[in-house]
Order: structure tokens, then sequence, then C-alpha cells
């Protein structure tokens, strides 16, 4: 089965705002991969952590929309950065 499907049904599931941080580290993975920077397996990795680490809030603001897409791709460039 294809990870990263899962990961997606997950964030549907428990809601809040796991569909953003999954969009955010989606976007960040994506784009290493394309530069070369990962392989495409790690893909689903890195965007699995990520959804590990972020903070998870149930109701999300605006405010917290933000700030999550931001923790995410730090999260997601971090992990990119050490090698996973």
């Amino acid at each position: 089965t294809f990870k990263n499907l899962q990961l997606a049904y997950e964030a549907l599931n428990k809601g809040g705002n796991l569909a953003c941080i999954l969009n955010a580290a989606n976007e960040i993975a994506v784009d290493a991969f394309l530069y070369d920077k990962i392989k495409f397996l790690d893909i689903a990795t890195i965007n699995e952590q990520v959804m590990q680490k972020a903070s998870f809030i149930q109701s999300p603001t605006l405010d917290d929309l933000l700030e999550t897409d931001k923790q995410a791709r730090e999260l997601a460039n971090n992990l990119i950065n050490k090698n996973l």
C-alpha cells in the first residue's frame, strides 16, 4: 500500500490541524525529492515523523493553522537536513 494515502486518511479521521501538518510536511518533502536531497520513499517517512512530532490542535483557529504550517515545515526541513 501507499503509506502517504494511509497518512491522509489518518489526518482526515483525526481532524484538527493534522491535515495542515501533513500538507506542509509533504510540500517540503516533495521539494527535497525534486532537488535530489531525499529518495522518493523518504517522503512518507518525513510526513509520518512530522505528523508525530508537530503539536496537534483539535479545533484550530486561523492563527493556529498558520503556526502549524510554519512548525511542520521547520520540522520537515530539520529531518531532511539531518538525513532523516
